[in-house]
């Protein structure tokens, strides 16, 4: 057993509530959680009406129903969105309730579901369910994506462990990961850690470069055109209303938004992408004038290309994150099969939609304006891995000036 470990849960509780999601009085929060994650979610309950919470809605979730489902349910359910379930993503929009979303599924839990069902169901969801994550992704309302651990992952991160062993050492990492000690100042290491990630964030938007050139060993090369007035953000970011949030625990990335349609060249994955419940392995996009136009991987190829496939902005990149190869989260040497943890530990990117907050003032645009101002639109947005420890960013700015960003894996300043 873990020392401290109820101590160290209820902090995790209060830091994903009161630093995460950021919990205002009057305020509905929604916890989206598995089953298995309980006793973390009645402890973020708690804490929300401790912060004067209005209601605390809870939808509830298990691995075993879900994968049931996809494996015995009639084939036409995977193309329908109950109107049952659209009125309650309306109702939460309605009332800007801030959202929480505990992970910790088992990474291969949908391995061997027809990718076809898996494709469905998503398109299905995705225009009800539309204008709710949109105003998300705008910042309309705070939102954070913390972490429960399950038996399944957590063997599958520590395969040398089993049972409560592996359990133990999952939760130690997070804990890690999450700056929890136990001693009750989570929130406090997490407000300077954020105070230092923008720092950093400023000197990239001062720079404001025309492009980034990625390389590395892997083979990747990749030019990376970014949108006038765009913006980088990192650590925390503000809502609407004026809510400082922190939309995932752990998070070390500083991202933006690529030009939709300017990036070139070859990019390849240095880290498995847990997606739909499969593993992707091993594998690389070639990109065109901004669209991915070939891709290969030794593991999961379908399912991958289904993603892409989802929707034709699914074929342009929306996202690029820079993490030092140096992270805490690398440096714990764990392989999470969990992209909350994974992307922060690697630079990367993500195909799909891009977040309106990436080019100034693109909150108050329409998705026309958006995508004119170089924001890609999509149901869909997949992070995937791209960090190496050699790998070079250099940033070119609009006079032609070439500047270090990124030298053997880290930030050059």
């Amino acid at each position: 057993m873990i020392p401290d470990f109820e101590a160290k849960l209820n902090e995790y509780a209060h830091l994903l509530v009161e630093v995460g999601m950021n919990v205002q009085p009057g305020q509905t929060p929604r916890i989206n959680t598995s089953l298995d994650a309980a006793p973390l979610a009645r402890l973020c309950v708690a804490a929300c009406y401790d912060r004067g919470a209005r209601e605390v809605v809870v939808d509830w979730r298990d691995d075993f129903v879900s994968r049931q489902r996809y494996l015995r349910a009639d084939e036409a359910v995977f193309s329908e969105f109950p109107s049952y379930q659209k009125a309650k993503f309306d109702w939460l929009l309605e009332r800007s309730a801030p959202n929480l979303a505990l992970t910790g599924s088992d990474p291969e839990l949908l391995k061997g579901v027809d990718p076809a069902r898996i494709q469905a169901a998503e398109l299905a969801a995705g225009e009800p369910t539309k204008p709710y994550y949109d105003a998300m992704t705008a910042g309309k309302f705070q939102w954070c994506v913390g972490a429960f651990p399950t038996l399944a992952w957590a063997e599958k991160a520590f395969p040398d462990k089993k049972g409560e062993d592996a359990l133990d050492a999952l939760w130690d990492a997070i804990f890690s990961v999450c700056r929890i000690t136990g001693d009750g100042k989570g929130v406090e290491r997490w407000q300077e850690h954020v105070a230092a990630t923008a720092r950093r964030a400023k000197v990239l938007n001062d720079y404001q470069f025309a492009s980034l050139r990625y390389t590395n060993s892997l083979g990747t090369d990749l030019t990376v055109r970014l949108p006038d007035n765009h913006v980088w953000a990192g650590g925390s970011e503000l809502s609407a209303g004026g809510v400082e949030f922190v939309a995932n625990m752990p998070t070390e990335e500083i991202f933006t938004a690529p030009q939709w349609d300017g990036v070139d060249g070859r990019v390849y994955a240095a880290l498995p992408l847990a997606l739909n419940g499969n593993l992707v392995k091993d594998f690389w996009l070639e990109l065109k004038d901004g669209r991915i136009v070939d891709v290969h991987a030794e593991e999961g190829e379908e399912v991958l290309r289904r993603s892409i496939d989802l929707d034709e902005g699914s074929h342009y990149l929306g996202e690029a994150a820079l993490v030092p190869y140096d992270s805490p989260i690398r440096a714990s040497g764990i392989l999470f099969y969990n992209t909350l943890f994974d992307e922060n530990a690697s630079c990367h990117f993500a195909f799909g939609a891009a977040y309106p907050s990436c080019v100034k003032g693109g909150e108050d645009m329409s998705e026309a304006d958006q995508k004119a101002a170089g924001l890609n639109q999509s149901i869909n947005h997949v992070d995937f891995m791209v960090g190496t420890r050699d790998l070079s960013i250099v940033g070119t700015t609009h006079d032609g000036r070439e500047i270090p960003v990124f030298v053997n894996g880290n930030f050059a300043f």
